[in-house]
């Protein structure tokens, strides 16, 4: 079995290594990797895999090695849990490898969940494995590719919602050209009636792509930052790039409301500990709001607005999406690689088959 090893402080630095299969006990279910995707919410993974707990998910068993979590579709191979019988396909998270064995648990919901003890404490929307249909491959490759972006896009608009956008006129995308940016741009786009204003933020090389999405009342460059306009504000940052981030600050000073990060697909500008003038950047943790509208709502009302939400912004996406497929967990390293040094096409989707 091969799988992808990462340097827990180089996240850049991987290596391919041959192991041993885990044996499969009592209870347990031998999952083999059909397809994955990989964007740039896996290097937030990396680059943020000890502060939020994105390492601790497939432990290695070596000092300083990790493995990224990906969003992909497996297939049960061997079973010791009557309820996932061989055959059986599963979506979910999973290591960056080409096998995963879990501890099978049914959710009450028609899912089933990795109970682990490892995985214990860890948030629970990450443990879930939703059992799917074998149709085209195409359904399996857009569901890993948009559905754990856009549904943080969408969390991220109701989240938004529910605070009022603490009282701000405008929002502020920072690497709007991010799936999860042009995500939430497209999702505060969609109330006929509106009275605020979207603004999205990007490199000069991305403007014209995240212009042409249609979604934002005004695109800027990170360089023209100075020309955000003076009103009351949320910066939502799906970068985490520093500089950025303190210039978006001092040009707004009391106008910007409140500071969200969320990505750090700029990780190598990141730091946090970074003084910024006014409000303090707090981070957004998407499972979060998911169980704060399980109280209010009940389950399974906000899992079902995620995925009509997602499934509408996908029924649009090749006009901004380019689907590329390679084949073999060998040819992961290289897209992971474009992805954390920033190379990658913004319009470009990747998916690892196996």
């Amino acid at each position: 079995m091969q799988r992808l090893l990462t340097d827990h402080k180089i996240i850049t630095k991987t290596q391919l290594e041959d192991v041993t299969p885990d044996a499969c006990g009592a209870g347990q279910v031998r999952l083999k990797l059909e397809s994955f995707a990989l964007t740039a919410n896996n290097v937030t993974y990396a680059a943020s895999g000890f502060a939020i707990g994105y390492w601790h998910f497939f432990p290695t068993g070596i000092e300083g090695q990790g493995l990224v979590p990906v969003w992909g579709t497996a297939e049960v191979t061997e079973s010791n849990f009557d309820d996932l019988p061989v055959g059986t396909r599963l979506y979910g998270f999973y290591p960056l490898a080409e096998e995963l064995v879990i501890t099978a648990q049914a959710d009450g919901h028609g899912g089933f969940v990795d109970a682990a003890a490892h995985r214990a404490e860890l948030p629970a929307v990450y443990n879930r494995y939703t059992p799917v249909r074998r149709g085209e491959a195409s359904e399996d490759h857009m569901r890993a590719l948009l559905q754990p972006l856009l549904a943080t896009s969408y969390l991220l608009f109701d989240w938004l919602m529910d605070n009022d956008r603490f009282g701000a006129e405008q929002i502020i995308i920072g690497s709007a050209s991010s799936k999860t940016g042009l995500g939430l741009c497209k999702y505060l786009a969609e109330p006929a009636e509106r009275d605020y204003k979207i603004i999205g933020l990007t490199s000069e090389r991305n403007r014209s792509f995240v212009e042409d999405l249609g979604a934002c009342d005004q695109v800027l460059t990170y360089d023209e930052i100075d020309q955000l306009p003076k009103r009351s504000s949320v910066y939502v940052d799906m970068s985490g790039n520093a500089a950025v981030k303190a210039d978006v600050h001092s040009t707004l000073g009391a106008h910007l409301k409140h500071s969200s990060a969320v990505g750090i697909s700029h990780w190598d500008q990141f730091n946090p500990q970074n003084a910024v003038e006014g409000v303090k950047p707090q981070f957004f943790f998407a499972p979060a709001q998911i169980a704060k509208r399980r109280e209010e709502w009940g389950p399974g009302v906000m899992e079902k607005q995620i995925t009509q939400a997602w499934k509408r912004l996908a029924a649009d996406a090749g006009s901004w999406l380019d689907v590329r497929v390679h084949n073999g967990i060998g040819e992961a390293a290289a897209v992971y690689t474009a992805l954390a040094d920033g190379s990658a096409n913004p319009r470009e989707g990747h998916i690892i088959t196996l």
